[in-house]
């Protein structure tokens, strides 16, 4: 809303003035001040005419059309009336010379004039009849206020305080008395639940400015009076609007709505306080639904659909003296503003909406005498013209801009061309850069813009040129055609060029409207029937089609300008905006698809679309821009549509039908799901986008597309093309007529073959490739066998064979067929005898199938055999109880159930053998053994296949052979076999084989079993076999007491089951018992040691039998057992370390010492003498641990030592021998010579090698195994008996001792067993350390 113009006067200044808007068409506005004149402006604010009056003006109204406007003065008694359409003014005596008139009003619906006076009296003037009727006292005092009714009823007020209602006559209906003064008089229809046919009844007025009365015609005796609260002032003004609503003005600003409804009445609906201070006046636009208020030096604008919506606010800061009276023109567009310093402000509130565009630039009204033209695409800066008229049409091109009204257009540039008249009432125009059609009078003119007159003449043509044509209802321009639309249907389309026609288009009704693209070559119209087509009058191929889903109420149509958007266009009415885009090149030929709509807001006029972004016309003489619903996906970023896939799909799928591909891509990359790629590449193939729908199915994954896309890539042929596109996207029908309409026909057939489409592939082979006949006749008949359609199989099998060599593969398919299908329709014999000929295995296993279920057993069992399908003969022949048959094919046979069925046969018939032979052949091992049992009396036999199978019924026959042959032990055998443990048990018991139940139920039976075995040992005394079986059945106390209770024996195999028991048992008590049992407690009589380091051994108690070991393997030692000494100890040894347990010292010590000992044995028989010595020395010196043996090995000592060099030492072991506790047990053999060298000793000694410490690397002799630099105890080598070197390291794999690699090698050279563990080994299974720091730090013994 702007300021339009403002009305001053040297005469108005200082006081407030009276005013009036023409009725109806609204083009004048009379004003009069204190100046004895009535000065009349147009709607331009341009001075018209001026009235001049004896005296002051004190009243105007303007008739109902307002063609005249009626004047009443001071101090005269005419009434003046001025005709608008001649602008004349004549005048009215009302015969009221000595009354001053002060009232006047035209009748809403006739030519009736009311004048009222000081005296209150009434004159009713017919302005058309000039019929005057004085009524004398209508009122008392001075005539204020009043109102017509549409009824014609006359309603007035006075300051006598009283309402009359009074009919067109003068006659008085009604008549009240009032509290006050009334003002503002109206007539209106109150809110009823109902809607009333009486019209308006109500009439409404201000009483003495504080209360609102409402007066029911038909209910005089009841009027309404609303008095409102004080803080709200004066009642100022009150209009009626919508149903029954009153909007309501006070003097303090307040503004109220309250409902005329008598529920609502009491209540307010809507109150602000529109203004601080004071409030003037209020208005209602009926047309613009909209309300204004004036005080505070503002206007303020409501919008009544939702009052609080204040939509303008106009500040009129120069007013100081205070606002006056609001009045609005019918049609809204002009708001009048009167100020009490004399002046009338004029708003534009509603302009016209007119605009054009041509391309990107727009031409619209922003004044009534003022077009813009603006190019916001391309960036140029809007142009104002102002124009001679308010014009009825816009028109615009690339250069010029046209407006008019009526027959007549005026032309601008920068500046105006011309104007030029036409022949008619111009409906509507279009501009292009040199021309400008005009649509009038069912003709269009075209003519140049710009040149001179007698170019014109020349330059200008009529369409159509015969009248017989039809009338133009529509037209448009392009840059080098003229479309239009004719009342018989026709779109003509004719080139500017020549000015001839090149395309006409008949359609079946009148075209009201027609809207080409901005190339020319699509054009949208629409019919009388309000439809939408589209055509393409370039392309005479492309048949016209209709829009889907057109709305009916669609007024316009704009086409998109977007360099990559020339497909899309938009269809609008006043409420919204619907989306076409065309696609131009598809699969299914051009189409078009209604993409989405978008909601207009109200009065806005779309003038352009440019990608995607409509630009609209105001009312307010501005533009808007609206982002299209179907385009959003542009302004919005994909990554925001990540965690929202259900919008994702639904933005996609505009973008898909906008065919914007990349911005699709960029969607389905953010976040697109599998069925969302699906969907872009199967729209990149309807619309034969072959490159980018394999990228899509490429990212997608879809190997199988992207082979088959790729294959097919650089057709040209777009049939073709559109025909693969169409089968993959299984369209069958559409690719065979592409694929018929291409290069390649045969490719339909191709197609149909592989679909399995027979019927369509027969007659598409007869018309493209005959020679294929018999092979698709050869399929066909395949899948009509498949679905039991055996005549038709039968009849196409037939066509199939082609008598061809070069097809012998296919020839002998199609007979198959025909033997098949000859059995399958009855014909058995040619059926069977085709198969028995065709060379094929399978057909005749399969016509054998056939006739099996057609009951012809014995033709099916004879194919089966032809077929070598034995097992399938030989059941067949069964079938038909054909043994003989069945007989002969049984060696070829493998089915357990055929030899079965014949096992059974042949047993009926008492040839047992042969059924014996036939159950083994089926396996049925039961049956075989009952046979052989039973008729054959082949124990034996039976017993062999019962222990090989395991049968548990046979075992069962087997066990009541033998219990018929009394052989008790092989009954209870067979009886555990066949799992029966109660009936062996009881059988055992009953006969005394216990024993033999025992050891045949071994470890399988459970503990029930073992403890009923152990009960009845116990109670046959039997202590060690009871022991044992409670044992077995974990009851290790009563087995422990049967243990000892045993008589001693020499294997002690007692003692030896109560320390096994023991061990897991786990119990202390058990333990104590057989502890003081084996150390003779009991009876006195103490047991071996080795059965308590046993005992110790069972229970993991490692360190007592650790020192068990040691007493052994002293005893052992003592006894001269070496051998049994050193097992003991190495056992233990091993153990200990394996349970990761310290080892005693002295384990360690003894151990070492006897190994050194077995050593000499080793170094003596392989002649090393010095070694041997060595070892000897080590023995000698803890002779003490060898008192069995003293004399010997110190004997051996002296002659070892004397060999290898060693005199002193073997002067010192000589003088040893020569003690008198052993002198005599000297061997006669050696005793003189040692005699000799304790006489003649000589104490020489070979010095003893030093290697180093593999701890320290200090260097000492190789057998001392106590380093004396670190302390260290040193591993020695269980092959020398030396310590241990770092650089020549091994270790036995079995025992893991360690060795000297080296000394390892050489003697399993000679000897392959372990000089320690005594295992098998070979040299390669030994391996040189180069690491051995692990075995020196494990060198872990108990100190």
């Amino acid at each position: 809303m702007k300021s339009f113009f403002v009305l001053a006067d040297r005469a108005w200044a200082g006081s407030c003035v009276l005013y009036n808007w023409q009725k109806s068409l609204g083009n004048y506005i009379a004003v009069a001040g204190q100046d004895n004149s009535v000065k009349i402006f147009d709607r331009h604010g341009q001075k018209w005419t001026e009235l001049n009056l004896p005296g002051r003006c004190v009243g105007m109204d303007w008739d109902k059309d307002g063609d005249i406007l009626a004047v009443i003065a001071a101090k005269s008694s005419s009434i003046f009336l001025w005709d608008a359409s001649v602008n004349k003014t004549s005048q009215i005596d009302s015969g009221m010379s000595k009354d001053q008139m002060t009232f006047i009003l035209w009748s809403k619906t006739g030519p009736l004039l009311a004048v009222g006076t000081a005296k209150g009296n009434l004159l009713i003037y017919n302005q058309q009849t000039s019929r005057k009727i004085p009524i004398l006292g209508k009122h008392t005092k001075k005539i204020t206020c009043g109102c017509w009714s549409s009824q014609n009823l006359l309603a007035l007020g006075s300051e006598d305080n009283t309402l009359t209602i009074s009919n067109h006559e003068g006659d008085t209906i009604r008549q009240a008395s009032l509290r006050g003064e009334p003002a503002e008089i109206f007539f209106s229809v109150m809110k009823m639940d109902e809607r009333s046919s009486q019209g308006e009844n109500t009439v409404s007025m201000s009483v003495d400015k504080k209360i609102l009365t409402l007066f029911n015609i038909n209910d005089p005796q009841n009027p309404i009076e609303l008095a409102f609260e004080r803080q709200y002032g004066n009642l100022v003004s009150h209009r009626w609007f919508g149903d029954g609503y009153i909007l309501i003005g006070f003097s303090h600003g307040y503004f109220l709505v309250i409902s005329t409804h008598i529920r609502e009445i009491r209540s307010e609906l809507y109150q602000a306080r529109n203004h601080k201070d004071s409030l003037y006046s209020v208005a209602i636009s009926a047309s613009l639904n909209k309300a204004a208020s004036c005080g505070d030096n503002c206007i303020k604008i409501h919008d009544l659909s939702d009052l609080k919506d204040i939509s303008s606010v106009i500040q009129l800061d120069d007013e100081t003296k205070g606002l006056d009276q609001l009045s609005w023109t019918d049609d809204g567009q002009l708001l009048a503003l009167s100020t009490q310093r004399g002046t009338i402000h004029v708003f534009l509130t509603k302009l016209p909406v007119l605009g054009d565009s041509f391309g990107t630039r727009l031409a619209y009204l922003t004044s009534l005498l003022e077009v813009t033209v603006s190019n916001q695409v391309e960036g140029e800066s809007p142009v104002a013209i102002q124009v001679e008229v308010e014009p009825t049409f816009v028109a615009v091109g690339p250069y010029h801009v046209a407006v008019g009204m009526n027959n007549r257009a005026w032309f601008y540039g920068l500046s105006k061309i011309k104007d030029i008249e036409y022949l008619g009432t111009i409906a509507s125009m279009c501009l292009n850069a040199d021309y400008a059609a005009a649509l009038f009078e069912g003709k269009v003119q075209l003519h140049m813009i710009e040149g001179r007159d007698t170019e014109d003449r020349k330059q200008m043509k009529l369409f159509p040129d015969d009248d017989r044509k039809g009338r133009i209802l529509c037209h448009a321009l392009t840059a080098d055609f003229l479309y239009y639309g004719t009342d018989l249907g026709n779109v003509v389309c004719a080139l500017l060029e020549d000015w001839e026609t090149v395309n006409s288009y008949s359609h079946s009704v009148g075209v009201r409207k027609v809207f080409p693209d901005p190339n020319g070559t699509w054009l949208v119209f629409i019919d009388d029937k309000n439809g939408g087509f589209l055509f393409s009058p370039a392309n005479v191929t492309v048949s016209c089609f209709e829009l889907p889903n057109f709305s009916p109420t669609i007024t316009g149509v704009l086409w998109d300008h977007w360099h990559a958007d020339r497909g899309v266009f938009v269809a609008f009415d006043d409420d919204k905006v619907y989306t076409y885009a065309l696609h131009k090149t598809t699969i299914y030929g051009p189409r078009v698809v209604l993409v989405g709509s978008t909601a207009l807001l109200y009065s806005q006029r779309p003038l352009l679309l440019y990608n995607g972004e409509l630009t609209c016309q105001t009312t307010s003489g501005k533009t808007s821009e609206v982002v299209l619903s179907t385009h959003s996906f542009l302004k919005s970023s994909p990554d925001t549509l990540k965690n929202r896939p259900a919008e994702l799909s639904k933005q996609l799928s505009k973008a898909l039908k906008l065919k914007r591909f990349q911005e699709a891509w960029s969607l389905c990359k953010s976040g697109g799901s599998e069925a969302d790629w699906a969907e872009l590449g199967k729209a990149c193939l309807t619309h034969m986008e072959v490159e980018l729908a394999i990228q899509i199915y490429r990212m997608s994954a879809n190997v199988g597309m992207v082979l088959s896309l790729k294959s097919i890539q650089g057709i040209e042929d777009k049939s073709l093309l559109a025909g693969h596109l169409a089968m993959f996207l299984d369209e069958y029908n559409l690719a065979q007529d592409l694929y018929l309409s291409s290069s390649c026909p045969v490719a339909a057939l191709e197609m149909r073959r592989d679909l399995l489409h027979w019927d369509s592939a027969l007659m598409l082979a007869k018309r493209l490739a005959e020679d294929q006949i018999p092979f698709i006749s050869k399929e066909y008949a395949v899948h009509l066998e498949f679905i039991g359609d055996y005549v038709n199989a039968l009849a196409h099998y037939e066509k199939g064979v082609t008598h061809s060599n070069k097809f012998q593969e296919h020839d002998e398919a199609c007979q198959g067929g025909v033997a098949r299908m000859s059995i399958r329709m009855g014909d058995i014999r040619r059926g069977a005898a085709q198969a028995i000929q065709h060379p094929s295995k399978v057909l005749k296993k399969e016509c054998g199938a056939i006739l099996e279920s057609m009951k012809q057993f014995s033709e099916a069992a004879q194919l089966y055999e032809k077929g070598l399908y034995y097992d399938k003969a030989a059941s067949v022949y069964i079938r038909c109880k054909n043994w003989t048959k069945v007989g002969e094919l049984l060696p070829n046979v493998s089915s357990p159930k055929i030899h079965l069925q014949y096992a059974k046969a042949k047993e009926a018939d008492g040839k047992y053998k042969e059924a014996a032979q036939a159950y083994e052949s089926a396996k049925d091992w039961d049956n075989m053994i009952r046979v052989l049992l039973d008729h054959l009396n082949n124990p034996e036999e039976a017993v062999r296949i019962v222990r090989e199978t395991q049968s548990i019924d046979g075992a069962k026959m087997v066990a009541r052979f033998f219990l018929r042959l009394n052989d008790y032990g092989s009954a209870i055998h067979f009886l555990v076999l066949s799992h029966c443990n109660d009936e062996a048990f009881q059988l055992a018991q009953q006969h005394g084989q216990m024993e033999v139940y025992a050891d045949i139920i071994g470890s399988e039976a459970t503990q029930e079993d073992y403890q009923s075995i152990a009960l009845y040992f116990e109670g046959e005394k039997k202590h060690l076999l009871a022991g044992k079986f409670f044992h077995k059945c974990g009851q290790y106390s009563k087995a422990l007491n049967h243990f000892l209770k045993c008589p001693k024996s020499e294997d002690n195999q007692a003692i030896e089951l109560a320390i096994e028991t023991v061990g897991q048992a786990k119990d202390n008590s058990l333990t104590n018992q057989l502890i003081e049992y084996l150390l003779g407690e009991c009876d006195g009589m103490p047991m071996e040691a080795k059965y308590l380091f046993r005992l110790y051994m069972a229970l993991q108690r490692y360190s007592e039998a650790a020192h068990t070991a040691i007493i052994i393997a002293r005893e052992e030692q003592s006894a001269g057992n070496y051998r049994n000494a050193h097992d003991v100890l190495f056992s233990m040894y091993t153990e200990l370390q394996a349970q990761k347990i310290k080892i005693p010292a002295e384990m360690a010590t003894n151990l070492m010492i006897l190994h050194s000992y077995l050593l000499v044995k080793i170094h003596v028989k392989k002649g090393d003498h010095l070694k041997g010595a060595r070892m000897l020395i080590r023995v000698s010196n803890n002779i003490s641990k060898f008192p069995a043996h003293v004399v010997p090995i110190l004997t051996s000592a002296v002659i070892e030592c004397q060999r290898a060099g060693l005199k002193n030492s073997a002067f010192s072991f000589a003088a040893m021998l020569m003690r008198p506790e052993y002198r005599n047990q000297i061997d006669l053999k050696y005793r003189k010579k040692i005699e000799a060298l304790v006489r003649h000793p000589d104490t020489s000694e070979l010095e003893e090698e030093t290697t180093p410490c593999p701890f320290c690397g200090f260097q000492l002799p190789q057998n001392d195994l106590m380093c004396i630099s670190c302390k260290n105890n040193i591993p020695y080598c269980i092959v020398t008996g030396r310590h241990m070197l770092k650089e020549d390291w091994s270790i036995c794999p079995h025992c893991e001792f360690p060795a000297l690699y080296s000394q390892f090698i050489l003697l399993l050279e000679t000897d392959s067993v372990c000089p320690m563990c005594s295992g098998n080994l070979s040299a390669n299974q030994v391996e040189k350390i180069s690491d051995c720091s692990r075995y020196l730090h494990n060198n872990d013994l108990d100190q």
